[in-house]
């Protein structure tokens, strides 16, 4: 599908980005895999790690359309992982995030239209269900753009769809470089939010492997949702440092103690696969299908019983302190 085939990568120097960059390179030969991002000393970097011939680097912002429009010419699939992501931070800077991740995310839509590109697959995050933060509330806002989107193409051949996952292990969001430093520094206790505090847990390779899986799926709207573990905070930082006492220190601004990936009030759109589920849109498209299973690959899948929830905090799978130390 990617065999010279030109990618490109919002937000491509992030932990993501790069995975997503080392995999193409590994199993694929594209003809261009185009880094778009802010940072120029992110790139000088990646540049010493990523030199291949088909590798590009593109200087600019979500914010700024015309300069994403220069950089889709020519593209055939956009990953949209660019976004403002720390919690605490956007609940700061509100403004900020709403720039980057709500307008940031309608400018991608219009530059991949405009210059028809065929699949775009948004990242987004757990915390876009049900949100009680400002950052869950902009990629909300965010998934609702791209799934509308479908209705924007007309008759052309441009899709979009969203990927909504969980924590990814040791990326610069997660806790787990945070233990690890504190571990490092000799800290006399870990401290956590809550005791309670559960998350959903996925490797950034699984994370990788599930968007690229999507691009053959996807017909366009769905919102992709991996089946994956959980796991107690408690227990992530006892398989870290069993000695170390362990302090609650309160929950952080805008923080849940479970998350969600398919809310309650979204059941009658869920469909369940073998590995995955999907929301499908609330709206009928006008050119594009509306029927989600099967997939493009062939795959079915069943609605969810009313009222179904994918939560955290009563998801079957939790990782024991064990898979806890393998996970990592």
């Amino acid at each position: 599908m990617f065999n010279n085939a030109s990618i490109m990568i919002t937000g491509g120097t992030g932990s993501f980005g790069k995975r997503y960059t080392k995999t193409l390179l590994e199993r694929y030969k594209p003809k261009r895999i185009i880094i778009y991002s802010r940072d120029e000393l992110k790139q000088f970097e990646m540049q010493q790690e990523f030199n291949d011939p088909c590798m590009r680097y593109f200087i600019g912002d979500v914010r700024d359309c015309e300069r994403l429009k220069q950089a889709m010419r020519g593209v055939d699939y956009v990953i949209h992982a660019a976004a403002l992501k720390q919690v605490p931070a956007a609940e700061y800077n509100p403004m900020e995030c709403i720039k980057t991740n709500i307008h940031g995310a309608e400018n991608v839509i219009k530059a991949a239209i405009e210059v028809g590109v065929k699949r775009i697959i948004a990242l987004s995050t757990d915390k876009a269900a049900n949100p009680i933060n400002l950052y869950g509330a902009t990629k909300l806002a965010s998934d609702k753009l791209f799934v509308a989107a479908n209705n924007m193409v007309g008759e052309q051949d441009t899709r979009f769809s969203v990927v909504r996952y969980g924590n990814v292990v040791g990326t610069r969001g997660s806790v787990v470089p945070f233990f690890e430093k504190l571990i490092k520094d000799k800290t006399d206790h870990l401290p956590i939010t809550h005791p309670e505090m559960t998350r959903f847990w996925i490797t950034l390779q699984e994370g990788v492997d599930f968007v690229l899986k999507n691009f053959e799926r996807m017909l366009g709207g769905e919102i992709f949702i991996p089946k994956i573990p959980s796991m107690r905070v408690v227990d992530l930082a006892t398989s870290m440092a069993p000695e170390l006492e362990q302090r609650e220190v309160g929950i952080r601004p805008g923080e849940k103690i479970h998350e969600i990936m398919c809310p309650q009030d979204d059941s009658h759109l869920t469909l369940e696969f073998d590995d995955h589920f999907v929301i499908i849109p609330s709206i009928h498209y006008s050119t594009a299908g509306n029927r989600f299973t099967p997939n493009k690959i062939g795959e079915e899948g069943e609605p969810v019983k009313q009222g179904y929830e994918y939560n955290s905090g009563t998801n079957p799978e939790f990782l024991t302190v064990e898979a806890l130390k393998s996970y990592r």
